[in-house]
């Protein structure tokens, strides 16, 4: 998966959007809009294409220990933010799930009134 495909499958997701938050190098995807939070990060400019995704802090022990490809998230709380490595042999459904479980934490973590009204 390159950055576009992550960009394309990100935005296809419920009630996502796309900015640049921090710099014209940093492209985040976020959750609910203004209001909503980033589920995904990721470098416009990395030789080396990766992207921190919020995971459950078990489940992000889990997939360090099994991937060399998924390591702690870097400028992100560790224990709740892995990066990982798109175009290193991760398969596309594994990269995808990762995705998909990012998205659903935050928007889980969503004010309940900002959900009842993307819901809506």
């Amino acid at each position: 998966m390159n950055v576009e495909e992550l960009r394309e499958f990100c935005l296809s997701l419920p009630a996502v959007d796309e900015y640049l938050p921090f710099d014209e190098h940093t492209l985040a995807f976020r959750v609910g809009g203004e209001s909503g939070k980033i589920f995904c990060l990721t470098g416009l400019d990395n030789p080396q294409a990766s992207a921190n995704l919020k995971c459950d802090p078990e489940k992000a022990v889990e997939l360090r220990e099994k991937y060399a490809q998924i390591v702690p998230g870097y400028h992100m709380n560790k224990q709740h933010w892995n990066t990982v490595y798109l175009d290193d042999g991760l398969n596309q459904a594994l990269l995808e799930s990762l995705i998909r479980h990012s998205h659903e934490l935050v928007y889980r973590s969503l004010p309940a009134k900002l959900r009842a009204q993307l819901e809506s």
